[in-house]
């Protein structure tokens, strides 16, 4: 095991593995940007180090002033949370190169698996349905072609990256050199890859992801399903799991095809197998995150299990010690992102209690939330042994949560947890208006 990790990232996630940390007993190194000096994930780590100003191409996406910091402070390992540097394959092998343990996969499966054109085609040698689609497009008239031979509706999504950046929906061709160069931009500004490629939309559908553990040792193991249909703009809202939209007979025959699928690949780590269900219960896989998403949270609501502290006892080569048939899907767990709609700096917290409440946040007095950085400032999570007192807990929580001095979206997500859509689980990725 580690005794020294590095945390290259900031806000609630850096916080979130700082904690896991202490509980294992691994000193931690926290990096900062100017704008986040005063920041509560720099208070709890044993040592911190400046390495830049507040843009993240100065600071979080600096590999070398990272990697410094790492050597200076002899920090083993380097744990990159989500977003940033956690899908780079260039700051993964920069890592190794310097002796330091990259807590996700390898580089060489980041890269063959980062690419989303070519993990599809992948995944579709596991005997996952995967939606049609190509591999990158280079022109507006290839793209135009293509769409042609898929047939409208079309998704224009980035070969790499997340978090709904640089995906447009396209209806015709008269579409397509707009969004063409709105996605490429996008994604080239986020993820420094302009690349992109097309999938059939499917309509209307579920948005489905499950959850994967995989050590080194060929263990691997499924922790069930979230639905993440709630969203706005590609942006995830409202997490819950298990789906209400999944019966156990669908969950019995994609749990095992996701498993043995990541054991055909060869994948280590921490990974997120996306998917959509369309109205006849088909799943389609989309896409593969090799990372730790942010919805992780509820997930360990419903299973017990700390997907971080195994993110980093997988990386330090400690297999699994349970299986597939120790993963008991009983009860329900709900999750509410919660988003600064703007500038501001905290006034009053306060944070609902009571068992089975989770208020995941960097949040403290005198918290600035600056422009340079994603909205997420905190992800409330709750658990009941019914999906119906699940609904009642989430909204008794989001009644009580307090945030003075940042505007942010708890009154939104209270209605949304109130309607008659989502309370009866027979919601899709049109509940928010999206088409």
């Amino acid at each position: 095991m580690f005794s020294k990790i590095l945390i290259a990232n900031r806000g609630e996630i850096a916080v979130r593995i700082i904690r896991a940390c202490k509980e294992m007993g691994v000193a931690t190194v926290a990096v900062y940007s100017e704008a986040d000096k005063n920041a509560l994930h720099v208070a709890l780590a044993d040592q911190s180090y400046c390495i830049g100003g507040n843009e993240p191409s100065e600071s979080y996406l600096n590999e070398d002033r990272i990697i410094s910091a790492a050597i200076m402070a002899g920090a083993q390992a380097i744990h990159p949370g989500y977003g940033f540097l956690s899908e780079n394959a260039h700051f993964a092998r920069l890592c190794r190169k310097n002796g330091i343990v990259f807590i996700g996969p390898d580089p060489d499966d980041m890269e063959r698996l980062g690419d989303k054109a070519i993990l599809k085609e992948l995944f579709s040698e596991t005997g996952l349905s995967v939606i049609p689609g190509t591999k990158a497009v280079t022109s507006v008239e290839a793209a135009k072609k293509a769409a042609s031979q898929i047939g409208y509706p079309v998704m224009l999504k980035a070969c790499a990256g997340g978090g709904g950046r640089g995906i447009r929906l396209i209806r015709s061709d008269d579409d397509m050199e707009e969004a063409f160069f709105q996605a490429t931009s996008e994604a080239s500004a986020a993820f420094g890859d302009g690349s992109v490629y097309l999938e059939k939309y499917i309509f209307p559908a579920r948005h489905v992801e499950l959850q994967i553990l995989a050590d080194e040792h060929g263990n691997v193991v499924c922790l069930g399903d979230r639905d993440c249909s709630l969203q706005r703009r590609n942006q995830k809202l409202i997490e819950e799991t298990p789906s209400p939209a999944v019966n156990d007979k669908q969950r019995k025959k994609i749990i095992p095809l996701a498993t043995e699928a990541i054991k055909k690949i060869g994948y280590v780590g921490a990974g997120t197998l996306e998917f959509l269900l369309d109205t006849e219960g088909h799943f389609w896989f989309m896409e593969m995150n090799v990372r730790l998403q942010v919805e992780h949270s509820v997930t360990e609501m419903l299973t017990v299990l700390d997907i971080v502290k195994w993110q980093i006892r997988i990386a330090a080569g400690i297999p699994l010690n349970f299986t597939q048939k120790d993963i008991h899907l009983r009860g329900s767990a709900i999750e509410c992102r919660i988003n600064a709609q703007s500038c501001g700096t905290l006034q009053m917290l306060h944070v609902p209690g009571g068992p089975s409440v989770r208020f995941d946040t960097y949040l403290i007095e005198g918290t600035t939330v600056s422009p340079y950085y994603d909205s997420l400032i905190g992800k409330l999570i709750v658990f009941a042994g019914t999906r119906e007192e699940a609904l009642r807990k989430i909204r008794a929580s989001l009644c009580e949560l307090v945030i003075e001095g940042i505007p942010t979206n708890i009154e939104e997500q209270l209605r949304i947890v109130e309607d008659e859509r989502f309370t009866s689980g027979n919601y899709d990725l049109t509940f928010m208006g999206n088409r």
